[in-house]
C-alpha cells in the first residue's frame, strides 16, 4: 500500500511541476522578429518574420500553406 501511494505521490509532482505544457503562438502581436514557430503543414520551425500567417496559423511557404 505505501509503494502505491509513493507512485502517485511521484506521479501528482512530475505532472503539476516537471511536464511542460506546449505554448503555441498564434498571434504575430505576441511574437518577437526572431522567435521560432513551427510550420503547421510540414512542422519545419523558422523565424516569425520568414513564415506566412494565414487564419492564425504559420506555414513556411506558399506550397505548404496550398496543401493545408
Amino acid at each position: 500500500m505505501q509503494w502505491i501511494l509513493v507512485i502517485v505521490l511521484i506521479a501528482v509532482v512530475y505532472f503539476i511541476f516537471i511536464k511542460k505544457k506546449p505554448q503555441v503562438k498564434h498571434n504575430k502581436k505576441d511574437t518577437q522578429a526572431n522567435d521560432m514557430v513551427g510550420c503547421q503543414q510540414c512542422g519545419i520551425y523558422c523565424e516569425v518574420d520568414d513564415m506566412i500567417l494565414s487564419n492564425n496559423k504559420y506555414y513556411c511557404s506558399q506550397e505548404c500553406l496550398k496543401r493545408s
